[in-house]
């Protein structure tokens, strides 16, 4: 038995532009591009969601302003009918009179010379997320069957291709915030992937390198963008036999110990080096999680400890170490002013610089935090 196709060939090429789609931008372009070969029509008008990681891509020609779903009676409808998925504007009045007397109509159809159309409505759950308008001519008429029959199944095409762009823009939030995250972390940290490229790699962790490469007299002077110490990529090979090895004679590999790398002649360098699963497929190769320390960093204040200190306080000045250690101690703005030699306008700067960059809202948290 011979299968027939449901789409025209002529509009396989722009669909698959539309399910190729990486953001809003891109989806509208394709969607106005298959929309004007597939169905004749005066103007396609796109009310789509922004995309939460990047705005400025979600710019669209010709769209449609934030208040035409609430315009009467469309608006009614929507909160009447369950969810429903196509509408024709038609249906929205009960006669022509009534139609060419509504605001819908003078804002939205005269102004492009249009006297019929057709929405596309996406829900999420009980949530209208976005639309597609079609508006058309007199000359053009109202949509046939079999235009109304190809534009059904063209809704399902692009409500799958919505959907795929809500997890992708899901991934890139999720994605931007964990890089954003690693960013602020003091502790140095790299990811390389499996063939030992770099995946990431945060500014703590430069200046780590160029402190293992050059020294700190030389890694204070220059700006060079040193690579991963050869001591590491070393060990992170050994590491690699080690996993391909167990993964010969045993069906999933055991967890293998955490490996650590010193400077040969500044013992005080450290890296830790894990062998980390990132995602669950089980084809997928792991990943190396580097986290570097500098073992020799300034004696903690009292009651603070290394840990902590080492983990927060590096991002503070060594002014505002000296407020936090007075702070810690339970002693207000005025006596930390006193024992410090500040005025105390300045100690309240440095207070509130320490609450920005710490992230904290009060000084029990900041207690709390260095503890």
């Amino acid at each position: 038995m011979e299968r027939k196709t449901v789409f025209d060939p002529v509009i396989e090429r722009p669909l698959l532009r539309v399910h190729r789609a990486v953001d809003i931008n891109s989806f509208s372009k394709a969607a106005q591009q298959l929309l004007s070969i597939a169905i004749p029509n005066r103007v396609v008008r796109l009310t789509l969601p922004h995309s939460p990681v990047s705005p400025k891509s979600a710019r669209r020609r010709r769209q449609s302003r934030n208040d035409f779903f609430a315009e009467e009676p469309l608006r009614r409808h929507l909160a009447e009918e369950p969810h429903p998925r196509i509408l024709r504007i038609s249906d929205l009045f009960p006669n022509r009179a009534s139609l060419t007397k509504s605001d819908l109509f003078r804002r939205y159809l005269e102004p492009q010379n249009c006297r019929h159309g057709v929405i596309l409505l996406f829900w999420q759950g009980s949530r209208l997320v976005g639309g597609i308008t079609i508006l058309r001519t007199a000359a053009q008429g109202k949509l046939s069957r079999a235009e109304m029959r190809l534009l059904r199944h063209l809704y399902l095409q692009f409500l799958t291709a919505l959907q795929r762009l809500g997890s992708l823009e899901r991934e890139r939030s999720l994605r931007s915030a964990f890089e954003e995250f690693i960013r602020r972390l003091p502790l140095p940290t790299i990811v390389l992937r499996w063939k030992l490229t770099m995946a990431y790699r945060n500014q703590a962790a430069r200046d780590f390198c160029a402190l293992w490469e050059k020294g700190p007299k030389q890694a204070r002077l220059t700006k060079t963008r040193s690579p991963v110490p050869p001591e590491i990529l070393e060990r992170c090979r050994q590491l690699k036999q080690r996993w391909v090895h167990a993964r010969r004679s045993t069906a999933r590999p055991r967890n293998l110990a955490t490996e650590q790398v010193h400077h040969p002649r500044m013992r005080h360098l450290r890296a830790m080096i894990w062998l980390r699963q990132l995602t669950p497929a089980a084809v997928a190769r792991p990943h190396f999680l580097i986290e570097c320390e500098n073992l020799r960093q300034p004696a903690a204040p009292p009651g603070v400890q290394p840990k902590a200190y080492l983990q927060h306080l590096v991002q503070l000045t060594s002014r505002e170490r000296e407020v936090v250690r007075l702070v810690c101690n339970g002693q207000s703005n005025q006596e930390i002013a006193d024992e410090a030699g500040l005025s105390l306008a300045t100690v309240k700067q440095h207070v509130h610089g320490i609450f920005r960059k710490l992230e904290v809202t009060s000084r029990s948290r900041l207690i709390a935090l260095m503890r």
